[in-house]
């Protein structure tokens, strides 16, 4: 049995970060003690795991709820996982693409003021004239 300090250390996350997950039902109430500490045992702690992991690729809470339900799941299909892997996939490359576009920006902008008017006063910087005009 392990407190909720002690799965917290051993799952890599915060102690709100697991009353959080309990309090929106991704993993179940803990059992307590008689003092109403909590108390978590090894599947707690794997399950736990399997979230962190979860959010650590980036999915969204909704998805790890249906990733975590599929995971224990006897009678779905695992091309439901893939398919939400798919879809996280397009918005990680949707992400990354703009991304790109606002590092080229920057890079222009650094340019620019490197040519333009570096040294100069503050208020003339040509970042603030291209920050102040619409695309």
């Amino acid at each position: 049995m392990l407190t909720i300090g002690k799965l917290a250390k051993a799952a890599g996350v915060t102690t709100p970060t697991i009353r959080y997950y309990e309090e929106i039902g991704l993993l179940p109430a803990a059992d307590r003690r008689e003092s109403g500490q909590r108390v978590y045992g090894a599947n707690d702690l794997d399950r736990l795991i399997f979230i962190r992991r979860c959010r650590d690729f980036g999915f969204g809470i909704e998805q790890v709820r249906l990733l975590a339900g599929l995971s224990i799941s006897a009678d779905k299909d695992c091309r439901e996982v893939g398919d939400i892997a798919r879809v996280h996939l397009g918005e990680v490359q949707a992400r990354l693409a703009e991304l790109k576009a606002l590092e080229h920006s920057l890079q222009r902008f650094v340019a620019q003021c490197d040519s333009v008017c570096c040294g100069g006063p503050g208020r003339d910087c040509v970042v603030f004239k291209d920050l102040a005009t619409a695309e």
